[in-house]
């Protein structure tokens, strides 16, 4: 059976980065810090996601965290 990401909300996050910076978005939904990892998924076998930024910008984090376009949302949390 595959492990599925824990659904940390049915809704995309809206977060400021700044251009340079680099986050870690949550891909198994167990962080207390989301949507950044905060080391929880070491008792899964999900990794974050690497997400740097070339402008400043705000961003819909993906909350749902069955996105097709990771970190960021697509959408699919309106089928789940």
């Amino acid at each position: 059976m595959d492990e599925q990401p824990i659904i940390a909300q049915k809704g995309p996050y809206s977060v400021r980065i700044d251009a340079g910076e680099t986050v870690y978005w949550c891909r198994c939904g167990r962080s207390k810090k989301q949507p950044f990892c905060d080391g929880s998924h070491k008792v899964t076998g999900f990794q974050p996601v690497k997400y740097t930024s070339q402008v400043t910008i705000t961003l819909k984090f993906c909350g749902c965290k069955h996105t097709g376009t990771s970190p960021l949302c697509d959408g699919t949390h309106r089928s789940l």
